[in-house]
């Protein structure tokens, strides 16, 4: 076997298992620790991995948060198709609650029911609700975070205490076993009292959120009732959202052509 098929086969190793040791790759393709040891090398040259004592893992991927502009850009056609099929599940009369969300800022703007009230912390979200005659915004007072754009603060969570509804439309920043996480605590801090307002919580994720371990942690998975995503998330991931009876939609074909 080459060298290049090994990295290829050392790749798909560490997707599945984050970790290689290098006994296991002297094992695994019959070659020599020195071997080894330069297929490491040469996959940290590429920036494919990191080494440890030993083996190596994969890399930590940036957790630089950009600003609300540009994630909204930023695989707009995935969220806006999460978007829509959540947008589908607001029904005439409902009272619904939205977090300061790009995907779920797709939602806002796709809604067709009709006498639906909506609260929100996003400016945004306000803003698409807005133009729409049908629809009766509450945007919540507090403190206003310019790069992302959400009213947070003590004015926030007193204000969220007066309400009650039916649904709740929350973005995703991370999902592992261990629940929803978010880098911002005071983001964090909005969307956990969200969820105690709420009849039924769901969950907008692209698959890129899966695995995800972000700063602060809002909940479980059980605070999750419905969960909307683009991609089937992996065995492991199902097992445990079937543990938490979480409801998954993947958008699929016909749900596009709605």
């Amino acid at each position: 076997m080459f060298q290049e098929e090994r990295i290829n086969a050392i790749m798909e190793h560490l997707n599945q298992h984050k970790r290689i040791d290098i006994k296991d790759m002297c094992q695994m393709f019959d070659v020599s620790r020195d071997t080894a040891r330069r297929d490491l090398l040469r996959m940290e040259e590429l920036g494919l991995i990191l080494r440890t004592h030993g083996g190596a893992v994969l890399p930590k991927k940036s957790r630089e948060v950009f600003e609300y502009k540009d994630r909204l850009v930023k695989d707009s056609d995935v969220k806006r198709d999460i978007g829509r099929l959540a947008a589908s599940l607001v029904k005439d009369g409902d009272y619904i609650m939205m977090d300061a969300s790009t995907t779920v800022q797709f939602t806002a703007e796709h809604i067709t029911a009709e006498r639906v009230v909506a609260v929100t912390n996003s400016i945004d979200i306000a803003d698409a609700l807005s133009r729409k005659k049908a629809l009766r915004t509450y945007l919540l007072g507090g403190e206003l975070n310019i790069k992302h754009r959400f009213l947070y603060g003590q004015a926030t969570i007193d204000n969220l205490a007066n309400y009650q509804v039916d649904k709740l439309f929350l973005g995703a920043c991370g999902i592992t076993a261990n629940g929803l996480s978010y880098p911002d605590v005071e983001d964090g801090v909005v969307k956990r009292e969200m969820i105690k307002k709420a009849n039924q919580v769901i969950l907008l994720a692209d698959h890129t959120k899966f695995g995800e371990q972000m700063f602060y942690k809002i909940g479980g998975l059980d605070a999750i009732d419905l969960l909307i995503t683009d991609q089937q998330p992996d065995r492991d991931m199902m097992e445990k959202l079937a543990e938490h009876h979480v409801e998954l939609r993947v958008v699929s074909e016909e749900d596009l052509d709605d």
